[in-house]
């Protein structure tokens, strides 16, 4: 009896770590779907990062794994100019991004009921690589277009040599979302 008794304790103490491991899974989970904290600082997004062994980093990964066929198609930029202004390195980052995302944009009036609307700081490197993509403002709904925005961002990159450009080497991008989950920079819908 003795040996029945601390099998069935083994048994409750294993049940009660996979609950304990459970609960913390699921507050985990919800701890990241947490709104920014309201004393104004930005939330920091992580980079996309490939996986794998043969893993390459930065912009040529994502252009590099694009399979054919796949929602993510292989484009080529050409070489970023300098700009000469913030205003103009704004254009040049809004028309990379649109040309490194073909397939998840679209250029039409923005729609009047847009699905999310994501704002993006994007701090700069000055040979005009990404140093750090942060989220300015979350979408209340479809919050994985942060994740597409941010992808967008680094698929771009680089962004022209900003070097001659006032410090900080830093940007912001709203991206307006329509139900498609395809976006347009609103630097591109400005007059």
């Amino acid at each position: 009896m003795h040996c029945a008794e601390t099998t069935r304790s083994t048994r409750s103490a294993q049940a009660g770590a996979m609950l304990l491991a459970a609960v913390l899974g699921a507050a985990l989970t919800l701890s990241a779907c947490q709104t920014p904290p309201p004393d104004g600082r930005a939330a920091q997004a992580p980079a996309p990062t490939p996986a794998g062994p043969d893993a390459r980093h930065g912009a040529d990964a994502d252009r590099a794994s694009a399979a054919p066929g796949s929602r993510r198609p292989a484009v080529r930029l050409p070489a970023p100019q300098s700009p000469r202004s913030w205003g103009e390195a704004r254009q040049q980052a809004a028309r990379r991004m649109v040309a490194a995302n073909p397939d998840g944009t679209y250029m039409d009036k923005p729609p009047a009921m847009l699905l999310a609307i994501p704002v993006m700081t994007v701090d700069l490197n000055g040979d005009g690589s990404v140093r750090n993509v942060s989220v300015m403002r979350y979408p209340s709904q479809a919050r994985d277009t942060v994740n597409l925005a941010i992808a967008a961002i680094h698929r771009a990159a680089p962004y022209g040599d900003v070097s001659r450009l006032p410090k900080p080497w830093r940007f912001n991008e709203t991206f307006l979302f329509n139900g498609d989950r395809k976006f347009k920079p609103m630097t591109l819908d400005q007059p």
